[in-house]
């Protein structure tokens, strides 16, 4: 019987597509601008994901999210160590400087100023050169993506990307070009420049305080909420744990900016396109062989197995729509690589994006239920 309803669905071909189609756009829509939307949602906090060597963060009590800079005061690095299940904690610089490159132009970069001593903070994976070369005088590390797009030097004859050994200026001082990494990208795309912390208050311009972060670590067996909470109490600091910074800055853009609405609309659009095409489809369907689920009523087949026939039928077209449209989803992001475009999918969104295939199914067929549980046997006898 239900090998039959198969072959019944299979065998119209223009509506078994036509559902396919709609299911298929759906699960891509829905998928490929979610993906987005985490692709977006990460790099605002990226810096936070590089910076791993730290599981809590120090900022002015004021601070909304992690651009939100608010220098603090020298000493309260040294109250911050003072704190018991604190193993260490180092100063953080952090801002934008403007860099001149040979042919003259000038670009807006994002500046790191990490530890001079233990050199904590410094970028995750390094594509050329050692984390310890920014001990060479006027050293600093460009982020790869950076070094090849807006700090390159653009020619007649092609793009020269920022090489190690290159100079430029950073307000006016040299720096000297001592290795390239590989990190985030940021959220406004900006080139990241990595140096220690005296030598980043001695590019920038000179300001009382200069204190960007305090970035710590927890003594063994310590749980880092408790340190944070002795932290905030002693000092009057506000103290984060890594989760609860990121989860500080997501939050911000989401309330303050468009993304989550613009990304959201676009999502919503998606099943109720894909609802409303399925569930036509699904249904003229349905509608076309009742004499058929006539057949099966009047040889005994009762309501509860007539569902199924039709449960079977939506899972069969929702699993294959699916599979297409993330098959379309993951060619998408595999060709975005490299480019400006965020694009992040999870193995959770496949899972909501599967729950809501599937719901867009269930709808569908509750539809067509109603048509064949009224269904009269007797349909099948008329002319």
């Amino acid at each position: 019987m239900f090998l039959y309803a198969l072959k019944m669905l299979v065998g119209d071909k223009v509506k078994y597509i036509s559902i396919v189609l709609g299911l298929c756009f759906a699960s891509f829509i829905i998928t490929q601008q979610a993906a987005i939307l985490v692709g977006i949602t990460n790099r605002t906090f990226g810096i936070i994901t590089d910076t791993s060597q730290p599981d809590i963060w120090v900022t002015d009590p004021t601070v909304q999210y992690i651009d939100d800079i608010k220098p603090l005061k020298d000493t309260d690095l040294y109250r911050v160590r003072s704190v018991e299940g604190v193993e260490w904690a180092v100063p953080l610089f952090k801002g934008t400087i403007q860099a001149r490159l040979h042919n003259g132009t000038f670009q807006t970069c994002i500046l790191l100023g990490i530890d001079d001593a233990s050199l904590i903070g410094g970028p995750p994976i390094m594509v050329e050169g050692q984390i310890e070369d920014l001990r060479f005088p006027d050293a600093v590390i460009v982020d790869q993506v950076g070094s090849e797009t807006k700090l390159a030097e653009h020619t007649s004859e092609g793009t020269i990307p920022l090489r190690v050994g290159d100079t430029m200026e950073l307000n006016d001082h040299r720096a000297y070009v001592a290795g390239i990494c590989r990190l985030s990208r940021t959220f406004q795309s900006q080139p990241v420049i990595y140096t220690t912390y005296e030598r980043a208050t001695y590019f920038v311009p000179a300001q009382r305080k200069l204190l960007s972060f305090i970035i710590a670590h927890t003594k063994p067996g310590e749980d880092p909420e408790k340190v944070c909470q002795r932290i905030r109490e002693q000092t009057g600091l506000n103290a984060l744990t890594r989760r609860q910074m990121k989860q500080l800055t997501l939050v911000y853009y989401m309330k303050n900016t468009g993304i989550f609405v613009n990304f959201g609309v676009a999502i919503i659009l998606g099943f109720i396109i894909g609802t409303a095409i399925a569930g036509q489809s699904l249904y003229s369907f349905t509608v076309d062989n009742l004499p058929y689920f006539a057949v099966f009523k009047a040889m005994g087949a009762d309501n509860s197995l007539l569902v199924k026939i039709v449960l079977l039928q939506a899972l069969f077209v929702s699993s294959i729509g699916w599979g297409i449209g993330m098959g379309a989803t993951a060619l998408f992001g595999y060709f975005s690589k490299g480019t400006e475009l965020s694009f992040i999918l999870p193995l959770p969104l496949y899972l909501a994006s599967a729950f809501s295939i599937l719901c867009i199914s269930l709808f569908a067929s509750l539809i067509c239920m109603q048509k064949i549980i009224k269904l009269d046997p007797a349909t099948v006898f008329k002319s």
